[in-house]
């Protein structure tokens, strides 16, 4: 596997996830895959809670790629379909995290990453 920016991103905040949050490596999937549209997308990494539902779903941009508006409707997209109660968005530089209320149907930002409980 080639060590792209993204990717680079990617393998540092699953070792963020698991060092500084504790989150289990049992519970982090990389690129799994989904269907949108009948068109097949992959996110980036997607937690497990312990009952085995989507916890986080993690959108990771290379450094040099500001994160827009569009990074934040990629990510939604994928939740309107897994259901995350978390969606984190990072370019390694900036990140972004936010708690999904389903309720009002609106993401409320977060001043950092929810520990593993």
């Amino acid at each position: 596997m080639v060590l792209t920016p993204e990717e680079w991103v990617r393998q540092h905040f699953v070792c963020f996830l698991m060092d500084e949050k504790k989150y289990p490596t049992s519970l982090i999937a990389l690129e799994k895959q989904l269907t949108i549209n009948n068109r097949k997308k992959r996110t980036d990494i997607l937690v497990f809670n312990k009952e085995g539902n989507h916890e986080i779903i993690v959108e990771c941009k290379a450094p040099s790629i500001k994160i827009t508006q569009d990074t934040f409707d990629q990510i939604a997209r994928y939740n309107l379909k897994l259901k995350a109660n978390y969606l984190i968005v990072t370019n390694g530089l900036e990140h972004f995290y936010c708690k999904m209320d389903f309720e009002n149907k609106k993401y409320v930002f977060l001043k950092e990453v929810p520990d593993y409980k």
